[in-house]
């Protein structure tokens, strides 16, 4: 794939930033006319971001997963969940597959995007993330074991 200049300075910016916050990227991977790459700190996998680029941002994503069997304990917590998205300004998308994916997303427009910008919406983010983790019972002890 053969990406525009704009496409590859986009790329190498996020990339820069991130590894500037401290972050480690995973090997990024190119598909259609979108880039899609890792990222982790310390250890503990932190999400994903694209980049596309017919888009004026970059989308920063986190997925949780669940059997079936848990479709009703997640749909009691529903309403907090999308609270806590709405409450640090992200937004969530739900998608059932064999089993269901809860996906939690950020945006950063590209016209603003720079390394305390970034910091920032990362902030917000994780601690969306870790606020849904708690609403569901999810906790670091449970998934190092």
């Amino acid at each position: 794939m053969k990406y525009t200049k704009l496409m590859k300075e986009r790329i190498r910016r996020v990339n820069v930033i991130f590894k500037e916050l401290g972050y480690d990227l995973a090997e990024g991977e190119i598909s259609d006319n979108t880039y899609s790459s890792g990222f982790e700190k310390d250890s503990d996998f932190c999400g994903g971001f694209f980049i596309d680029d017919d888009s004026k941002f970059l989308e920063i994503a986190f997925t949780f997963s669940f059997s079936p069997r848990m479709a009703a304990f997640i749909q009691e917590r529903l309403e907090e969940m999308l609270k806590i998205c709405y409450e640090y300004g992200c937004y969530m998308n739900i998608q059932k597959f064999e089993d269901f994916n809860f996906s939690v997303f950020s945006k950063v427009y590209f016209a603003g995007l720079n390394y305390y910008s970034l910091k920032e919406t990362l902030k917000d983010f994780l601690f969306c993330v870790d606020d849904i983790k708690e609403i569901i019972e999810i906790n670091s002890e449970d998934q190092e074991e």
